[in-house]
């Protein structure tokens, strides 16, 4: 299921989609908002382009937006129903958890995003 060759392997490991071999962002992990989603212009590995067509990567804030609210709905229903927090210590809880975790789930919005167009092509 991750093998290399299938979108879970590409985007669980930040790999370029076409090759799946070079890493797709310029950076592993930073809190550095310039260098956050920053890409590659194109593939060190294989030459792909990234940047399919100007402002490409405006689509992952759907991608990104449905993952920030998937996991504030799952958080609030852990904490308010299972914890039992009062109503404004979960949207604390909410809003901690989605500062930290807002970078990685910028990266990971970019790479699903790319991996929607992109299929992988074996290298020869």
């Amino acid at each position: 299921m991750f093998k290399k060759g299938t979108k879970a392997y590409s985007v669980i490991n930040f790999k370029c989609p076409k090759c799946q071999e070079a890493d797709f962002f310029t950076h592993r992990f930073t809190f550095n908002p310039v260098k956050i989603g920053k890409v590659h212009d194109t593939c060190p590995k294989c030459g792909f382009k990234h940047m399919i067509e100007p402002s490409f990567f405006f689509g992952a804030m759907y991608v990104s937006y449905a993952l920030f609210v998937a996991i504030a709905v799952a958080l609030f229903i852990i904490t308010k129903v299972f914890i039992g927090l009062s109503l404004l210590q979960s949207f604390i809880s909410i809003i901690v958890l989605l500062l930290l975790l807002g970078p990685f789930l910028v990266k990971l919005s970019r790479i699903i995003w790319s991996n929607m167009f992109v299929d992988y092509e074996k290298q020869s």
